[in-house]
């Protein structure tokens, strides 16, 4: 078995990396060349804001007396363009700010590089002459690094960035007390430099995002945005004044991403939808109305405001409705925006030809002929000055390119999907077949396997495949070759006639809708306390409650119980912690006293003083929120505790004399084991909020730390995950050992797991998009959760199996 686990060990680490060759690739392409607008530009100089973590409602609605929470924000009404900016999933401050300025969607892989940037890639900082920052040193050198060294970082020490602080505002207040342009008045050279065309200035403010996490989007994260809304009108008056109020200077005001009431990482609308508010040079002053844009549509903007190159990776769409300019200079740029795009579509067609066979390509129906009759009729409307028609020539000459984009970026997306799920079948056909005899080997005559991986190899090779395509593609060789050599598949189709067959289709019915209502868990948390209260009813439909009536009311309470927990919400900030302190106070205390009067030494002191003062315990929940539930979980604390003082103590044996070198064999029966074990595991993950997405809350780690610090940050969080994890296993395997299960029980939850697993991967082949991010999060859930308790099962056999031996002897 420890050979078995060690192989299954391996086959699920690739089919877990495999999601990343598959979905999570990195969209970048290189070898284009850069595209700029020729005409002159509307503006010389682009100050971009980005309030970190700013909603959309937060900002734009009006308080109850109808006045507004940002006063200078209502330039919209008279100078300005404003409208919502759709973000996309992770809604994490590295992909929000890469959207942009440098207009494409980073693979979700790339989150975890936080700082460090995995390629370079182009952007309007990187295309500008000079570009000055302010802000946090989590957000401004990751651009210093990925453009060059005209691009100047000024920021605040890290330690700053203080969850505990009583108002993280400070981190903006530093942004807007820079004295830049006061100094660059008597710094001639400096001076020269600012009044340059195609300079960016960017403020990256932190402190909306900083308080929002440390006190939720209301109190201090409301009134920071009366001190960002104030900030910004000081800033434009001194950035005018400066420059001698010239009308060349454009201004971008708009957020990363939102966040909940809880945190932000996932696709709520209130963490996708940020606010954009425009205006200055360049801009569309002629009507107030809300113009929507997607978050990469901004990079594109804010390079044909300046006039530099078009991002060469952007995927955004110039938003005309936004430019304020001649029909003819709109027509350029969008001219501008469609051959930017298309050079990234010609690239990757080429580079997707070349290591695909010619007999088996298949390429997207935007040939070269195609494109070339698209851009000599936009040139043709040019000559006529028909700019309506180009505009609308290139608005679908990027459609098709970004289609065709989308198209050679997935193109082996089916090939590698298919080798997988062959993979996925055959390892679990062949874990169902080792559960069905008792012995077995992966030791077969390799001739025919090894034919065919050669063949295999030899047409990746000619391919010139990366190399995980090898693995991907070999895997399910020995697999399957090993299916098809196992003598107890040609058994069980002999003794088929002699099964029972009602009972083995019954238990297939009811596994198959139960991993269903498992997979449903993922999306909707309240079918868990569905699956929940139906367990509560197994001994009732079984033998069990017959046999033991109090154990099985216990299993019904306890269930019960249990299944209100994914009902609640999953925010709370105020926790009862000197009634939880107080409980834990007393429940020390008779353990102390037993103690003591055990040793002759009499009642204790301290433990009057305690007892004495708990009494008047019930007094504590008049000082608690006034809110029912807090209330009632304030009054059952201070009951509890006194409770406790006026208990006894016993002492309970748990050991047992078990020999565990008896083994049985599996009963149909152990598939409802295991059932139950995965659905237990599975409310432990979600039971108590949705922590599968990148949605982590930093609070559950103040008492280790509170300076913003992703990498161990998300490792306290991702322990706090595993412990529930942990406390199921154990108590998983505790149940093998006494029922003397062999470890072949754990492979039936092996089984349910792929299955989920491969559930959620034919979704993701369906959907396979950004906009499905969550499904294929799922699907890396499972995976690291199967991964994890394979490694897990090792662990805790040995620990309980050692216990055991102790008690046995």
């Amino acid at each position: 078995m420890i050979t078995f686990f060690l192989i299954g060990l391996t086959v699920h680490v690739v089919f877990f990396l495999s999601i990343f060759d598959i979905y999570f690739t990195s969209p970048l392409v290189h070898g284009m060349t850069p595209q700029a607008t020729l005409l002159e530009p509307p503006a010389s100089r682009l100050v971009l804001m980005v309030a970190d973590g700013l909603r959309a409602d937060s900002l734009f609605t009006l308080l109850p007396n109808g006045s507004s929470r940002a006063p200078f924000m209502n330039i919209i009404e008279t100078r300005g363009t404003w409208g919502v900016s759709h973000t996309r999933v992770p809604t994490e401050s590295r992909p929000g700010h890469v959207a942009l300025i440098a207009g494409f969607y980073e693979d979700v892989s790339a989150v975890a590089k936080w700082k460090e940037n995995p390629v370079e890639f182009d952007s309007v900082f990187n295309e500008s002459r000079h570009t000055w920052s302010w802000g946090s040193p989590d957000i401004l050198p990751m651009f210093a690094k990925a453009t060059g060294s005209h691009v100047y970082t000024h920021t605040y020490p890290a330690v700053e960035e203080d969850f505990a602080s009583t108002d993280a505002s400070r981190l903006d207040s530093w942004v807007f007390a820079q004295s830049f342009f006061d100094s660059a008045k008597y710094n001639s050279s400096l001076n020269a430099t600012l009044h340059e065309d195609k300079n960016v200035f960017f403020l990256h403010l932190l402190g909306l995002d900083t308080n929002g996490h440390a006190h939720r989007p209301m109190s201090e994260y409301l009134n920071n945005i009366g001190l960002v809304d104030a900030g910004v009108s000081e800033l434009v008056s001194m950035v005018e004044d400066f420059f001698g109020h010239d009308g060349k200077t454009a201004y971008v005001f708009t957020s990363d991403h939102g966040m909940t009431n809880w945190s932000h990482g996932a696709g709520h609308p209130s963490e996708t939808l940020t606010p954009l508010v425009v205006w200055g040079a360049g801009w569309n002053l002629e009507h107030v109305r809300r113009v929507d844009v997607n978050q990469a549509d901004i990079a594109p903007l804010m390079a044909s405001l300046i006039g530099v190159n078009f991002p060469v990776n952007s995927v955004g769409v110039l938003p005309l409705q936004y430019l304020n300019n001649s029909k003819r200079f709109k027509a350029e740029s969008m001219y501008t925006n469609a051959i930017q795009v298309l050079e990234q579509y010609k690239v990757k067609m080429i580079q997707k030809k070349e290591t695909t066979l010619s007999l088996l390509f298949t390429p997207y129906y935007l040939t070269d002929s195609e494109q070339a009759e698209l851009v000599n009729q936009i040139r043709i409307m040019f000559q006529l000055e028909k700019y309506e028609d180009v505009i609308s020539l290139c608005q679908s000459l990027i459609s098709h390119s970004l289609k065709g984009l989308v198209y050679y970026h997935t193109y082996d997306r089916f090939f590698l999907g298919c080798s997988v799920v062959l993979g996925f079948v055959g390892w679990t056909s062949y874990v169902v077949l080792v559960i069905l005899k008792t012995h077995a080997s992966l030791n077969r005559n390799p001739s025919l396997c090894v034919v065919v991986a050669l063949l295999i190899a030899m047409f990746l090779f000619i391919q010139r495949s990366p190399l995980t395509y090898y693995i991907y593609c070999l895997l399910p060789v020995p697999v399957w070759y090993s299916v098809l050599k196992f003598g107890t598949l040609v058994n069980l189709v002999h003794s088929a006639p002699s099964l029972p067959l009602w009972k083995c289709l019954g238990y297939f019915v009811l596994v198959a809708f139960g991993i269903e209502l498992l997979v449903v868990s993922f999306f909707h948390r309240a079918m868990l306390s569905v699956g929940l209260a139906a367990l509560s009813l197994w001994p009732f439909l079984s033998e069990v409650f017959e046999k033991a009536k109090v154990r099985s009311m216990s299993w019904f309470l306890s269930c019960l119980c249990l299944a209100v927990f994914p009902l609640l919400p999953v925010v709370g900030r105020e926790p009862n912690l000197h009634l939880m302190i107080h409980v834990a106070v007393c429940a020390f205390v008779p353990s102390l006293t037993h103690s003591s009067l055990q040793q002759k030494r009499g009642l204790p002191l301290l433990s009057q003083i305690i007892s004495w003062t708990t009494l008047s315990s019930i007094l504590i929940p008049l000082l608690s929120s006034t809110r029912l539930f807090h209330r009632l979980l304030s009054i059952l604390l201070s009951l509890t505790a006194t409770y406790l003082l006026l208990s006894t103590l016993s002492t309970v044996d748990f050991a047992a004399n078990i020999d565990i070198t008896k083994i049985r064999q599996l009963k149909l029966d152990d598939i409802r084991r295991s059932y139950f074990f995965v659905f237990f595991i599975i409310t432990a993950f979600f039971g108590t909020g949705n922590i599968a997405s990148i949605n982590f809350d930093p609070a559950s780690v103040y008492c280790f730390l509170t300076v913003f610090n992703p990498f161990i940050m998300g490792g306290l969080m991702m322990w706090k995950v595993i412990i529930p994890f942990i406390i199921v296993m154990c108590t998983f395997e505790a149940i093998q050992v006494t029922t003397q299960l062999s470890s072949r029980l754990f492979l039936i939850v092996l089984v349910i797991s792929d299955i989920m697993a491969l559930h959620f991967f034919f979704m993701v082949q369906d959907y396979g998009s950004w906009l499905d991010i969550g499904t294929i999060s799922h699907y890396v859930i499972v995976m690291s959760m199967t991964i994890f308790l394979m490694i897990l099962s090792v662990v805790t056999h040995i620990l309980t199996s050692q216990r055991l031996v102790l008690w046995r002897k």
